[in-house]
């Protein structure tokens, strides 16, 4: 008889194999892989306005549209490049955020000219450890913080898109920036005294 090792229900994702293990193994664990964070920005670009699930459910088939999401791959997508994705019925088909997508692999490029790297951006804008209480509830998961306002402000000035306040939190919440778990949520690891 298989136990289950989460008796407790995670604080989402209960009940899907794909969602439990992005749950478990990804959400709210830090990243400072270059072409992982852009991959998360662009994801999360394209979950506006939808569920998390269904940009996680077509994440192979974007990352197959996406070239892997390499940057220097990405750059260089044209009109041409765009028609075809809007055509691509494993991804979501919206225009704004495939040229989205596209801008923001441009400017990654040009941030690594310039001898930054995207890591440092992001990492920047991280709260102070410390600084926030574990939420309890869902209502005590913000959608927009200060950091994510200006986060969202700095890759704009870079010549990133889709990446309002909203949009920057919740990258910020899929690259480790913040652990939003709830306090009940089995994933959560409190530490040995």
């Amino acid at each position: 008889m298989d136990v289950d090792p989460h008796p407790i229900p995670r604080c989402f994702g209960d009940g899907d194999p794909l969602y439990e293990r992005y749950h478990d193994e990804e959400w709210g664990v830090p990243v400072h892989d270059e072409h992982a964070l852009y991959e998360r920005i662009a994801l999360e670009g394209f979950q506006s306005g939808l569920a998390w699930i269904t940009v996680l459910r077509k994440r192979e088939a974007f990352r197959t549209a996406f070239a892997g999401f390499d940057p220097l791959v990405v750059a260089d997508y044209d009109e041409h490049d765009v028609e075809r994705l809007l055509g691509d019925a494993g991804i979501i088909r919206h225009r704004g955020k495939i040229e989205a997508t596209i801008a923001n692999a441009r400017a990654l490029v040009a941030l690594h000219e310039a001898g930054r790297t995207l890591d440092e951006v992001l990492w920047s804008f991280a709260p102070a450890a410390g600084t926030r209480t574990r939420p309890v509830t869902w209502q005590g998961v913000p959608a927009v913080t200060p950091e994510s306002t200006a986060l969202a402000k700095e890759l704009r000035r870079l010549g990133f898109r889709f990446v309002g306040p909203t949009t920057a939190y919740a990258a910020m919440q899929a690259c480790g920036l913040v652990d939003d778990h709830l306090a009940s949520c089995p994933a959560v690891r409190v530490a040995a005294p």
